[in-house]
């Protein structure tokens, strides 16, 4: 057995005049935001440049997307689509603070190590290549082309592409990410793990198996069209904070909102939306939703599998609760499914999902009466062993009534990432098809790799083997996001070299291999000038819209080099004899996109369209109810449900999740507003009668224990325990700091993500664990 023991998340242990929690009754948004941003842009000094810099934001082919979550750009022509957590995000990204060499002068890596992760990303912007020297423990400065050649030389020197590893974070434009993934084929590996292997990994799988498509098929219009809309597993007033402008439009004209969660979220109850100016003035809020179902974690596929049993009994009486020509004309398995929801008891539909049968009732009822109806989810719903079947039975519940390919519904994930979607569209894929690598191959020139390769979790237990022995990340915080702190760490200490191209220090800057390069790349909101004079790079967006951006600010720092100049810059390093033209790509992106419209399915003409107004949106076949299964058919599943009851009343199924003053692995404070937390990150949040179960009192201080598959335990010490509105059986802590309870081995069968939704603990009394 394995005894992983780790101290709190930060400074120490908190004093009870140092935190506090109480209840949140304020609308989502509104002047709570709207005084939060002003604390930000005071905070950073950017009183004058963050207000400009918000008019430019989410703008028509003007403006820079903003680099937070990935929800569409208003339709309307609206001129303030924006929200709090972006703003925060952009005024981070400006801060006029630098982390340059004097810093790095100052402090060894082992004293950084000692900083909290806001202080390290707090330090300001990275300003010049850096790199790792072992003798004095420093980073010191190294050129452009020193860096590019050293990555060249470890790389041409391992026994196989295959022994590096190429991650991708969610922020990379279409073109840098095209530009990645070419060189890490060219090279000859399709080592290229990204942050959807931990995210929305299950959502692709699913919905590639039931549709043919990986992505969701719902747009923004049927977002505003919509008589019922369901949501599971997602904070939206932190992690997509401008759907609340969409659930506002939707209570205003009579839809059913449901929303699905173990938590009570703010979003789930009432907003005032910043930009309707006379809402704000009278201090009008509007209700956000029509039901809350409190499921127990992981529990929504029984309760999925609920609302589809009580449509098929309303059926028996009302055939016109099933679309029975949709049925026959475009979907596979109905009668098997048909017979695996007769067959559940509503005993163990109840007692998987921890709700009583009149409440999946009253869901079904608002599901059956609704002409329409659109299903959204986010992370909640896929970190767990059955994500894939939960994203499925998504589909089957739509299927019944023929919600797909109709104005106001489909299904709609949440995607967190500003250009997460896209990167996997423009081929960040560690499965590549056949059908991609061909068209890869005669569009460029190349013979690329067939043979799959590493994801996320595979690629950590290379790092620990020293089968992988480079490892580059292009954005994100590796270290961090990653399961299984510690493993991770491991993994990368045991590379010969890692390379990280960031905008701030952050965390896996300091858990370094043998050899290390921080390289400083531009920000989404700075101007990008080449040979070929200003250039703009393109997102999508989590409903399939294509879109430019273009930064306006000036560089951080002169030295600052673009995404796609740092990946021609290693390319060329690494491959001496490459016939593709890297110089033309990054003197011109508009060249980078003619290459995208040869390679790309849906990229056709892109140079043309990415320019119209609000870009471009990549034909889904499901959406026109052409569907590229086996069938041809939609294809219905029929999946058990999970016993996720644990036999042993003394362990919870705990969560994590993000703060709403957080941004993925980004802190920008120790609070939670929507939580009513003040000054605590290191908590638990649990079901008032779990607390007295155990004898403790709110703000104990506890000790949180995991016990993996594999038998190893990893210990959480002195964080505080707090009551909050949840199933019993249940609890929430934030990440990354609980990332090390889950083991880098703990991951789904169906997608291979980690299980950071379903973390089996034991709570006990500080030093009595």
């Amino acid at each position: 057995m394995v005894d992983r023991t780790v101290n709190d998340g930060g400074d120490g242990p908190e004093t009870a005049a140092e935190w506090s929690q109480e209840d949140y009754h304020h609308p989502a948004a509104g002047w709570g935001a709207a005084v939060s941003v002003g604390q930000v842009l005071k905070r950073e000094h950017a009183l004058l440049s963050g207000p400009r810099a918000m008019l430019k934001m989410n703008h028509e082919n003007s403006g820079f997307d903003c680099p937070g979550c990935a929800w569409p750009d208003a339709t309307d022509g609206l001129k303030l689509d924006l929200c709090e957590n972006g703003v925060k995000h952009v005024v981070w990204e400006m801060t006029p603070d630098r982390a340059g060499r004097e810093l790095f002068a100052r402090h060894t890596v082992t004293e950084l190590e000692t900083w909290t992760d806001f202080a390290l990303e707090d330090a300001g912007r990275l300003t010049e290549p850096m790199v790792y020297d072992g003798a004095t423990d420093h980073y010191v400065p190294i050129s452009w082309s020193a860096a590019f050649d050293l990555i060249g030389t470890r790389l041409r020197a391992l026994d196989s592409p295959d022994q590096a590893s190429f991650y991708t974070s969610g922020r990379l434009s279409n073109e840098a990410t095209f530009l990645y993934q070419l060189f890490a084929r060219e090279y000859g590996t399709n080592n290229l793990p990204d942050c959807s292997n931990m995210c929305h990994e299950a959502s692709g799988r699913a919905l590639q198996a039931a549709l043919g498509t990986g992505k969701g098929t719902a747009d923004l219009r049927d977002w505003e069209t919509a008589e019922a809309i369901f949501i599971l597993g997602v904070n939206a007033a932190s992690n997509a904070p401008r759907m609340l402008t969409a659930l506002a439009d939707a209570y205003r004209r009579g839809a059913q909102i449901v929303h699905i969660n173990p938590l009570v979220e703010a979003a789930a109850t009432r907003t005032i939306v910043p930009h309707e100016f006379v809402d704000m003035a009278l201090f009008k809020a509007t209700p956000t939703s029509t039901l809350n179902l409190q499921v127990r974690v992981g529990g929504d596929l029984a309760l999925l599998r609920g609302i589809a049993k009580a449509v098929l009994e309303e059926a028996r009486t009302d055939r016109r609760a099933l679309d029975e020509v949709f049925l026959e004309r475009y979907t596979d398995g109905f009668a098997a499914y048909r017979k695996v929801c007769e067959d559940t008891e509503w005993a163990e539909i109840e007692r998987q999902s921890g709700l009583s049968e009149s409440d999946i009732r009253r869901a079904a009822t608002i599901y059956s009466q609704a002409r329409c109806t659109l299903i959204s989810w986010c992370l909640g719903i896929t970190q767990h062993e059955h994500g894939v079947d939960t994203v499925r039975e998504i589909v089957n519940l739509l299927l019944l009534r023929g919600n797909l390919g109709r104005e106001g519904a489909g299904p709609s994930p949440v995607r967190g990432h500003s250009n997460v979607q896209g990167n996997r569209t423009c081929g960040i894929d560690h499965r590549p098809s056949t059908q991609f690598l061909d068209r890869l191959a005669a569009a460029c020139g190349i013979d690329p790799p067939r043979e799959h390769g590493l994801d996320t979790v595979r690629t950590i237990a290379a790092m620990r083997e020293r089968k992988v022995k480079v490892f580059v990340g292009m954005g994100g915080n590796f270290a961090l996001a990653a399961p299984d702190s510690a493993a991770t760490a491991e993994g990368l200490r045991n590379c010969e070299l890692t390379v990280h191209v960031s905008t701030k220090l952050n965390r896996s800057h300091l858990v370094h291999g043998r050899q290390a390069l921080i390289l400083p790349c531009l920000g989404r909101t700075e101007l990008d000038v080449q040979a070929g004079g200003p250039q703009s790079v393109s997102v999508e967006d989590s409903m399939s819209m294509v879109h430019l951006s273009i930064g306006r600010k000036r560089p951080a720092s002169p030295h600052l080099l673009s995404e796609p100049a740092i990946i021609a810059g290693i390319a060329k390093a690494t491959l001496p004899a490459t016939q593709t033209p890297w110089d033309a790509y990054v003197e011109d992106y508009d060249r980078i996109r003619d290459i995208m419209a040869r390679a790309l399915d849906g990229f056709e003409d892109f140079n043309r369209r990415v320019r119209h107004p609000l870009g471009f949106r990549l034909r889904q076949p499901a959406r026109e109810l052409v569907f590229l299964t086996a069938s041809g058919r939609a294809e219905f599943s029929t999946a058990d449900l999970p016993d996720l009851v644990p036999a042993d009343d003394d362990v919870l199924i705990l969560q994590t999740m993000r703060s709403h003053d957080q941004w993925n692995t980004t802190i920008y404070s120790d609070d939670d507003r929507y939580r009513g937390v003040k000054n605590l990150r290191t908590l638990i949040l649990m079901n008032a009668d779990d607390m007295r179960a155990r004898g403790l009192a709110q703000g104990d201080l506890v000790d949180i224990t995991a016990t993996a598959r594999d038998g190893s335990v990893r210990v959480l010490h002195d964080y505080r325990a707090l009551r909050y509105d949840m199933p019993r059986g249940n609890a929430a802590g934030y990440m990354p700091e609980m990332n090390v309870l889950v083991a880098a081995n703990d991951y789904s069968s169906q997608s291979d993500q980690p299980l950071m939704k379903n973390i089996r603990v034991r709570v006990t009394p500080s030093g009595q664990g």
